[in-house]
């Protein structure tokens, strides 16, 4: 008897040493950095369902900077509520501020320019796809109660982890130099030239402290500005709208009609610019933050039903707003500049005594606009009103869309992490990286180049999408983390169809914009980092299907356990509990 109770105590611990993987063993080391810390919550990560239609999520949240919660008034009653709604906007127009970044405005007047009304479809199509994902994001945040981030540094091992970080931080950096090119470039045309555009790169600096001096106030009257921001944006844009009048009947063939006669690359490469411009992947982090500033009870089923239901609905205000406000920027460019030439240009500013007309060549090639241009041709063709006015909404862009860039860096910092800055060195971190690069080509090179980089900063956005979009459907396809609110097989479907085909997009925009560079260090270069590139992406691929139940594709390295969280302030510690196997619930080497 004996004998046979050592055998089997033999079997066990030679079991528990086979589980060892370098996982666990990540998790037992934090376990000991943490252990002589005082704890202050536990929290099981596996959940349990009540008869009543409640459950208990699992709570594996610390201290973010989002810690003012908003109250939603509370009513038994299911039906629509206007004042519920109220609570609940605010993330879904923050969110909504990277669809109207001065990269995006630019993305608008060139396809207006360029194709005129006939791939507005495209910008519709592309705001859609954006909704979809935005969904996905926001119910990983109320389901969970972790942003994307966080999930993704509990989910996957320490190297992918740290690479989907620097990924995340470069797209972040990017946004960032779009808005100091922005707010450069709408202070030169405000200043009538007077502040040059290097000048108005350091004055960007300004615009950090304004931003944590209102963030004191709280978390209310910080979406109560961009909300003022986005209506800026509105005012200066739809002037510009009604001022030009465009072709009504024209706007809504390109817009419901998914064709483009007579299209060529040109108009290719706009379509594709659109949709990288449109979907940015640090806001599909953001978004899944934000929502966790309402005070939902995640133990209540039907609260977070409620709750994700009322975050759609907010959503698709917000970027139905967004899509009329860059439907007015590409219709005045499309309506006014379609096809037009740099003489006819040049004429018409002469007339009109700009002091801008000799950035327009007297030829006959077809106008190319980007937002300086755009706003001198405004002024030349409808008056100085209309030239000042176009500055103030970028300027409104470049202002609104560093706040959410700000916030993005401090929740994925935090996430991947699990590293808290205060909001001033956070903002000084990025914004010094952002105006460095930016303030060399203001005072060394012209206009043409610095609005020439944010095509290049596009090229960036759209090598870092599959980074958001495959973590957001894999573990919004995981069980162990969404429960009754995983992803079905239609949702599973027409996510990975949306990411197969917006990557795809966006692999041609990079391969054609590179293509344009004609260098061949730069080739060799490219090509190297594209096998890297890639090499990490089948990686997050391959991760996504075994977590949405794809077993041939395991390998057996599935780890699967049911652990209990214990949190402590910022910082979690996992004590390992018995193993139930299942495929959602582990993490893949």
């Amino acid at each position: 008897m004996c004998a046979s109770i050592q055998s089997r105590e033999q079997a066990v611990t030679q079991y528990c040493e086979f589980q060892q993987t370098p996982f666990t063993m990540a998790l037992e080391q934090e376990t000991s950095e943490l252990a002589d810390k005082p704890l202050k919550m536990i929290d099981t990560s596996r959940s349990s369902i009540s008869g009543s239609g409640s459950f208990a999520p699992m709570d594996m949240t610390f201290q973010s900077q989002v810690e003012e919660k908003i109250p939603i008034p509370n009513s038994s009653s299911t039906r629509f509520s206007f004042r519920k709604l109220w609570a609940f906007t605010g993330p879904g127009f923050l969110m909504s501020i990277a669809y109207l970044d001065p990269g995006n405005i630019e993305s608008d007047l060139q396809s207006g320019s360029v194709a005129g009304f006939k791939i507005l479809w495209v910008l519709l199509l592309a705001t859609i796809l954006g909704l979809v994902l935005q969904r996905l994001s926001a119910r990983l945040g109320v389901v969970s109660g972790m942003q994307l981030a966080e999930v993704c540094r509990r989910r996957y091992s320490k190297f992918p982890r740290i690479l989907l970080w620097l990924m995340v931080e470069l797209a972040i950096i990017g946004s960032d130099m779009q808005e100091v090119i922005g707010s450069a470039i709408a202070i030169n045309l405000l200043s009538v030239g007077r502040v040059p555009l290097w000048a108005g790169v350091l004055i960007t600096i300004a615009d950090t402290f304004f931003f944590l001096f209102l963030d004191k106030y709280g978390l209310r009257k910080l979406e109560a500005l961009f909300a003022f921001l986005i209506a800026v944006m509105a005012f200066t844009f739809g002037y510009e709208y009604v001022t030009v009048k465009p072709d009504q009947g024209q706007l809504l063939k390109g817009m419901f009609v998914p064709y483009c006669e007579g299209c060529g690359t040109k108009e290719l490469q706009q379509a594709v610019g659109i949709v990288g411009a449109v979907i940015m992947p640090h806001n599909i982090y953001l978004y899944s933050a934000l929502v966790r500033s309402r005070d939902v009870n995640r133990a209540n089923k039907n609260e977070v039903k409620e709750a994700n239901r009322y975050f759609f609905i907010e959503a698709c205000v917000a970027l139905f707003v967004s899509f009329l406000i860059n439907v007015f920027v590409v219709s005045v460019f499309a309506e006014a500049f379609y096809n037009q030439t740099n003489e006819q240009v040049h004429a018409v500013c002469v007339n009109s005594s700009s002091p801008h007309s000799d950035l327009f060549p007297v030829n006959n090639e077809t106008l190319s606009v980007d937002i300086y241009k755009g706003g001198v041709v405004l002024g030349c063709y409808f008056g100085a009103a209309a030239l000042y006015i176009w500055a103030i909404g970028i300027l409104a862009a470049g202002q609104s869309s560093t706040m959410s860039g700000t916030y993005t860096g401090q929740f994925v910092m935090e996430g991947f992490l699990n590293l808290k800055w205060s909001r001033f060195t956070r903002v000084l971190f990025t914004r010094t990286i952002a105006i460095t690069p930016t303030l060399l080509v203001a005072v060394f090179q012209n206009v043409d180049t610095l609005t020439g980089m944010n095509d290049l900063l596009n090229v960036l956005m759209s090598l870092q999408l599959p980074f958001a979009l495959i973590p957001i459907l894999t573990f919004t396809s995981m069980s162990s983390i969404m429960h009754d609110f995983v992803n079905g097989l239609l949702w599973k479907i027409i996510g990975g169809v949306i990411i197969l085909v917006i990557c795809c997009i966006n692999i041609y925009f990079v391969i054609d914009y590179v293509s344009n560079l004609k260098m061949i260090a730069l080739y060799v270069v490219a090509a190297v980092l594209a096998v890297l590139y890639l090499s990490f992406v089948l990686y997050l691929v391959w991760f996504c299907l075994v977590a949405m139940g794809v077993p041939f594709l395991d390998c057996g390295r599935t780890v699967s356990e049911s652990r209990a969280m214990i949190v402590e302030d910022q910082n979690q510690t996992f004590r390992r509990v018995p193993s139930v196997c299942s495929a959602d619930t582990g993490t893949f080497r």
